[in-house]
């Protein structure tokens, strides 16, 4: 048995390209380097594996590129065999140098963050898994390559041989798309819609239906608290009290509304939005100073983190109001129903913005805008700044907002020059500015207009950061200067950036509080004060408030523990 062991090795090992060991080996040390997100061991080394197959994968083409063109192969015989070998013994300790060096490169991520280093025994697992993982990627290849000849050969009995190489190859290649889109796919996000409307129906421990008439899913409500879903129920049930506000600004508080329309609480957008509307109308939410229109995320998750401190700042005189439109997950919600978020948001929008327009100017209540990732992509097309113009609304705070987000690639496309993309300054500042962890709000030339739009960024969050141009240039945000939680050994490298920031947007809410997708209550302080212009609050009562937010425990649990890439929602 150890001798057929051993035949397959070697037979398996002289079937390997040169070129290709060589640029996946490249590859691989590439993928080692630091990103934005830390990395555990096991991801490290899926992402390396497929890393080096896709660097093996370019070194075959160019290797079978070369061959059409007829030109001298070195690969065969001795001396080809010869040179393969070395190319693997060399392969093999490049690896090892890269990978010894690659635990320092995550603590360089990890360390600004506040984590502690990674353990000692980490490259050893990252290599095992890597090896694993390009190993059955190289195995799916040759599948792939087999099956591509056995259909040429079948054929090229009626048909010229290159016609059926061609021919063969596409069949084969639309074969083992049809299996991993409509067989593995699909099962897939089946079971997954499946799982995530059972979760959507449990019901929290603790959370029961309010007695307060004015709280959606009580006894007085137009919405039952069973069909709010399991978001729903947190999002009424999460915000602070009027006491709660009281003890912390010392000066008296209202109750705070929020309503919020379940997908279970009607069959149709319009019914929902008609609920909402209602509900908003029985507990006055239109009698209140501040109105926020929120889009949640694609489970229908709202940051309680980013709620509280607008109910704070205002002593609880706030309506929010919200719509749940999915309970799959970001990308899910994407995938399946790629319009069916922003359609609601905007329709809620349409019909809040009718009557609020109706009501006399004096006597009406600020409107604003917010959303979290999906919810401020979602939010962000909800309106259109052409048909409010003659009567804007007061103003928004997107947070966290994917990289597709219109509003916010135009005004990091034309920043002022010299400005980072991290933190950029988009034209006097009247209109739109930026902030993150470190306000950076009061830097604006000019002062605010009627309309304010602030966009709440960390420079280490990839939902917002990535590019897919990032596979052929470097983005704008690599160059210097960088954030202070973005590693100083980040480098730019061709098709293994975008992997790296693909994992990234996968890992984006793993990071602790205040870095990558993981909003931090405190620093949405000064960011609602920028959008909302909140009465007496002094730059001290303003860090004071941030204390307060930093250790209450309802805002500082409130991380999702799944980022866009595998949800951007809440726990």
């Amino acid at each position: 048995m150890p001798d057929i062991l051993r035949d397959a090795a070697r037979r398996f090992v002289r079937s390997l390209c040169g070129t290709g060991l060589w640029l996946g080996t490249l590859f691989f040390a590439g993928s080692l380097t630091p990103s934005l997100v830390p990395r555990d061991a096991l991801l490290q080394g899926a992402l390396s594996g497929l890393v080096f197959t896709v660097g093996y994968g370019l070194g075959a083409m160019l290797r079978a590129f070369w061959r059409f063109l007829d030109l001298p192969n070195v690969e065969d015989g001795r001396l080809g065999r010869w040179m393969k070998g070395v190319a693997a013994a060399s392969c093999i300790g490049i690896a090892a140098l890269f990978l010894w060096q690659a635990s320092e490169w995550q603590n360089s991520v990890r360390l600004p963050m506040g984590l502690d280093p990674v353990e000692s025994a980490r490259p050893l697992l990252v290599g095992t898994v890597a090896a694993v993982v390009a190993l059955v990627c190289l195995a799916l290849a040759r599948l792939f390559r087999a099956t591509a000849r056995l259909a040429a050969d079948l054929i090229d009995r009626v048909a010229p041989r290159r016609l059926s190489v061609l021919s063969g190859f596409v069949l084969t290649a639309l074969l083992f798309w049809g299996l991993g889109s409509g067989v593995v796919l699909e099962t897939g996000i089946r079971a997954l819609d499946s799982s995530y409307a059972r979760l959507d129906e449990l019901v929290d421990d603790g959370l029961e239906e309010p007695s307060d008439p004015r709280k959606t899913g009580s006894a007085a409500s137009l919405l039952r608290w069973e069909d709010l879903g399991r978001m729903g129920r947190r999002a009424v049930a999460a915000g602070p009290t009027a006491a709660d506000i009281e003890r912390v600004t010392g000066e008296p508080a209202q109750e705070p509304l929020r309503v919020y329309v379940g997908l279970n609480s009607a069959p149709s957008i319009e019914e929902r939005i008609d609920l909402a509307f209602r509900e908003m109308l029985r507990v006055g939410a239109f009698e209140r100073s501040v109105l926020v229109v929120a889009t949640p995320t694609g489970t229908g998750w709202l940051d309680p983190a980013s709620q509280m401190p607008l109910e704070y700042l205002h002593r609880g005189d706030v309506a929010t109001v919200a719509v749940q439109y999915s309970y799959l997950a970001s990308w899910l919600a994407l995938m399946v129903e790629p319009t069916y978020g922003a359609d609601t948001a905007e329709r809620l929008f349409d019909r809040v913005y009718d009557h609020w327009r109706s009501l006399p100017k004096n006597d009406r209540p600020r409107l604003y805008l917010h959303g979290l990732s999906l919810g401020a992509l979602n939010s962000d097309l909800s309106v259109d700044l052409y048909d409010v113009i003659g009567d804007p609304f007061h103003g928004a705070l997107w947070s966290g907002p994917p990289f597709p987000s219109r509003t916010w690639r135009q005004a990091v496309g034309e920043r002022l020059p010299g400005t980072p993309a991290w933190a950029p300054r988009f034209r006097d500042g009247s209109v739109i500015r930026f902030t993150g962890a470190s306000n950076s709000l009061d830097e604006a030339s000019a002062p605010w207009g009627p309309l304010r739009i602030v966009f709440l960024q960390y420079a280490s969050d990839p939902i917002t950061f990535f590019e897919v141009g990032s596979a052929w240039r470097a983005p704008d945000w690599f160059a210097e200067p960088r954030a202070s939680d973005v590693s100083a050994e980040l480098r730019w490298y061709p098709i293994i950036t975008f992997f790296q920031l693909g994992l990234d947007m996968i890992l984006a809410t793993t990071t602790p509080m205040g870095h990558g997708h993981v909003y931090a209550p405190e620093d949405y302080v000064d960011a609602w004060i920028a959008v909302s212009d909140p009465a007496g609050w002094s730059p001290d009562r303003a860090e004071a408030l941030k204390r307060d937010l930093r250790n209450l425990p309802e805002a500082s649990s409130a991380s999702p523990p799944l980022s866009m890439g595998a949800g951007a929602d809440g726990p």
